[in-house]
């Protein structure tokens, strides 16, 4: 019996990604990734990697690379204080 993966991609499910390249959106950064090198922001249950974030950070970002799962941003300008 060979291994397949219930895992599918966004798109897998005949979904468009909420994200668009090069557009700015605002999130919450709720997880680190695995290698702790970004953020993980979610829009609409899709992942967004977001670089230089931490965990807790509420930032504006842009879109650079959108994949089948994950997108991947840059920081665009942290908004502190509100909650």
């Amino acid at each position: 019996m060979g291994y397949t993966s219930r895992r599918r991609s966004f798109q897998g499910f005949g979904l468009k990604p909420p994200v668009e390249l090069g557009k700015e959106y605002e999130a919450d950064i709720v997880e680190m990734s695995r290698r702790g090198d970004a953020g993980v922001a979610k829009i609409k249950g899709f992942v967004i990697f977001v670089s230089d974030t931490k965990k807790g950070d509420h930032v504006k970002f842009v879109i650079t690379k959108i994949g089948r799962r994950y997108a991947m941003a840059e920081p665009v300008k942290e908004i502190e204080g509100e909650e």
